[in-house]
């Protein structure tokens, strides 16, 4: 029996009713054990007869006895819980800031173990044991600790709170249930609290729905952050590089300009040095020559003058300087010259600089195009990959399916974009004829194609006179700087953009501008006719090299 009592718990030992620990207990006949004072006086209240744990109704009353072994495990448990009770006594901890304290204490208030709701106090584990062991104080409703009992207590009536009155939304004990809301629809406090506590676990969901929510928003946001940080500081670094080139050019010119001023004036120095030079030449000869023409003055020997007159008389060999002069170099207009020619300079390299920087931010939208045999023209070949096209001049019997070119010599990506940005390259070196872009998915693909934006073409093309056009409502024709090698597509599609540009040149070749995309947009690629062998190179989709 001692070994037994010891697996058990206080819980098992509690009548559901009085939620005391059991005295007198009795069985009824659906198994669930009761104090035999609480289950009278439940039926003698309640009729049909009702287990109040099964809720199982008899319809005639049971006869109840004493359970005799029940009743020896009660008495059991209650002599080692006053032995644990007296072995604990001295290890009981003092009430800290938070917690209930025992309202029996003197001095020291110690930690409270339970609160009961018919004396209105809480008791440590010491002060509990009367609770336990008293027949009049086993009957008290005995609960976890709480403060303020008095809150519990109905202020009208004096009586315990145990009823809940859903037509007034409030908590009421029986008297109110019998005069102030005899017709209320009255339940009891636990089963107001099951419904009450299933609506907070719905709120509760729905809150951690709504955090969560926030969190992915948040998240969001961050992420949105990130990518603008990435642009900011990729657009920061571009500016740099522009405005930095843009200064170098400046400050070279401002140099050129400074040594042009300075050569002229070394020039005019270098030349008013040689005068100088020879006037200082001429001028010493002068003066050895007066020198002597004195010295002759002062003699008194006749001979010797009249010897010495005749050289001496003649003037020196000298040079006629009335016609020369230094004339100062005109600076009028040397600004002027370098400032316009720097203008040009720096517009030619602007543009080129911004061209850049424009391919350089597209090519973050590069995407992986990969050709679809199911719409190539028989005429054409397809490698292995997906990547090159050319037309080899034989048809090969192919399904006539669809989604198949059957007279224009092309063929469509597998990748179709219905929103964001896209962005390929494409080599085109060696051909002598060809068509990129891109095509929307209902354009006609059988017999004879004029490729327009009406028609759902976006593309430009090199024709066999050598010319370059885009393929727009009105053919454009294009004046390019140089024949590109290698062409980059990039597409917008929200804005309505289609660019293509000379990605070694990194120069915009032609935009189509204010496009309305409705459907999805497929890679258009038109080798052309391989005209005997002359235009026999592929395109080629080529990897995008990202521009440093």
């Amino acid at each position: 029996m001692s070994a037994a009592s010891c697996l058990l718990t206080e819980h098992q030992f509690l009548c559901s009713i009085c939620l005391d620990v059991f005295t007198d207990p009795v069985s009824t006949p659906c198994g669930h054990n009761f104090c035999k004072t609480c289950i009278t006086q439940h039926w003698d209240i309640k009729v049909p007869f009702q287990c109040p744990n099964c809720k199982k109704v008899f319809y005639t009353r049971p006869e109840l006895q004493v359970n005799t072994f029940i009743s020896e495990m009660v008495a059991q448990f209650r002599q080692s819980a006053q032995q644990k009770a007296s072995s604990s006594s001295s290890e009981q901890q003092a009430a800290k800031p938070g917690e209930v304290p025992c309202d029996v204490c003197t001095g020291t208030k110690l930690k409270a173990l339970k609160s009961c709701l018919v004396c209105l106090e809480s008791y440590c584990e010491t002060h509990l044991e009367p609770h336990l062991t008293r027949s009049g104080l086993k009957r008290h409703q005995v609960i976890d600790p709480v403060e303020n009992l008095e809150g519990r207590m109905c202020t009208k009536h004096d009586k315990l709170m145990e009823l809940f009155c859903k037509t007034d939304q409030m908590c009421v004990c029986m008297l109110c249930t019998v005069l102030d809301h005899k017709t209320h629809d009255v339940v009891p406090l636990k089963e107001e609290y099951e419904g009450k506590k299933a609506e907070l676990g719905k709120t509760e969901a729905e809150i951690q729905q709504m955090i969560q929510k926030r969190r992915l928003k948040i998240q969001e946001m961050k992420h949105s952050v990130g990518l603008s940080k990435v642009d900011a500081d990729r657009e920061i670094a571009d500016g740099v590089q522009v405005f930095t080139a843009l200064k170098e050019s400046v400050e070279r010119s401002q140099a050129e300009l400074i040594d042009t001023i300075k050569e002229k004036q070394r020039k005019i120095e270098k030349q008013a040095e040689g005068f100088i030079k020879e006037l200082e030449q001429e001028i010493s000869e002068l003066k050895k020559r007066s020198t002597e023409v004195e010295q002759l003055l002062l003699s008194e020997d006749h001979l010797h003058l009249l010897i010495s007159f005749t050289s001496l008389t003649a003037a020196p060999p000298t040079k006629n300087w009335t016609e020369v002069s230094v004339c100062p170099p005109s600076y009028e207009g040397t600004v002027r010259r370098a400032v316009n020619q720097l203008e040009e300079t720096l517009s030619k390299q602007m543009k080129k600089l911004l061209a850049e920087a424009e391919l350089k931010r597209v090519q973050q939208s590069a995407v992986d195009v990969t050709l679809d045999p199911d719409t190539a023209h028989p005429d054409l070949i397809l490698s292995d990959d997906g990547k090159q096209v050319h037309d080899s001049d034989v048809r090969k019997d192919l399904p006539d399916n669809p989604e198949r070119f059957d007279t224009g010599a092309c063929v469509l990506a597998k990748q179709s974009f219905s929103s964001g940005r896209f962005y390929y390259e494409v080599q085109v070196k060696g051909k002598t004829d060809w068509d990129l872009g891109v095509a929307r998915e209902s354009i006609n693909r059988k017999g004879e194609i004029t490729p327009s934006p009406q028609d759902g073409y976006w593309t430009i093309c090199l024709g066999n006179e050598n010319e370059y056009i885009a393929c727009a409502n009105t053919p454009v024709r294009l004046s390019l700087e140089s024949q590109p090698e290698k062409v980059g597509v990039f597409v917008d599609y929200e804005e309505g953009l289609v660019s293509f540009y000379d990605v070694d040149a990194a120069a915009l070749i032609y935009s189509f501008t204010g496009c309305c995309f409705t459907e999805k947009l497929y890679p258009h690629f038109g080798p052309c006719l391989n005209d005997g062998g002359k235009n026999s190179a592929p395109l080629i989709i080529s990897p995008v090299n990202h521009t440093e």
